[in-house]
């Protein structure tokens, strides 16, 4: 996967001049947007350790290795790839670059926001300090929402309004999944994750 950020700093209030000028030096070293390379979900399948269905908990930030990070909770309600107990309603924390400490806020393109109470499918992968990151950030973000013709519940990914890069064209553009079925999106991951001759064995029991 291959990214490029661009952080925005913005100061609220009232910030020493020396430090403005320190940001503005900062922000021109970080002229490039965020490049997210295309993946299917069958790569994000691969490439995520737990696929869950989940709850948008509380949201946190603070200072860690000199970066500011957002904590955000969620109660798992499913799990479509994994380790963990399906319906087990366990909480897991998200770690994921950016957000607003004190006067400072820390912007990263493409890195996704939750709201509490809000559901959303997510792709996720441990990291060292024993919480989770989203494979490819917003790529591996689906909302769920309802069909208001239907009432159906939909998944909407994050990059359906964002561009990403395809490789074999090399064309930018966005083609996030837009309105997906949530038993559809819950049988491609299914076909991703049962790829193995240990699954398909399974399946001839």
């Amino acid at each position: 996967m291959e990214m490029k950020m661009k952080l925005k700093i913005k100061m609220r209030k009232f910030i020493p001049p020396i430090l403005l000028a320190l940001g503005a030096l900062f922000a021109a070293t970080a002229a490039n947007s965020t490049t997210l390379v295309r993946m299917s979900v069958a790569q994000l399948t691969h490439a995520a350790q737990l696929v869950v269905r989940a709850r948008c908990v509380a949201n946190s930030t603070a200072w860690n290795h000199g970066e500011i990070w957002t904590f955000t909770s969620f109660a798992a309600e499913e799990t479509w790839k994994g380790a963990r107990n399906p319906n087990s309603n366990e909480v897991l924390t998200v770690r994921l670059l950016g957000g607003a400490v004190g006067n400072l806020t820390s912007n990263v393109s493409a890195v996704p926001r939750f709201v509490p109470g809000e559901e959303v499918i997510l792709f996720l992968e441990p990291i060292a300090r024993g919480d989770f990151s989203v494979v490819s950030w917003i790529q591996g973000t689906f909302r769920i929402r309802r069909d208001i013709r239907t009432g159906q519940q939909i998944a909407v990914q994050d990059t359906a309004s964002f561009d990403t890069f395809d490789p074999s064209t090399r064309e930018f553009r966005a083609c996030g999944l837009r309105h997906i079925a949530i038993e559809d999106l819950h049988r491609l991951v299914n076909s991703a994750t049962c790829v193995t001759a240990d699954c398909a064995a399974q399946g001839t029991k």
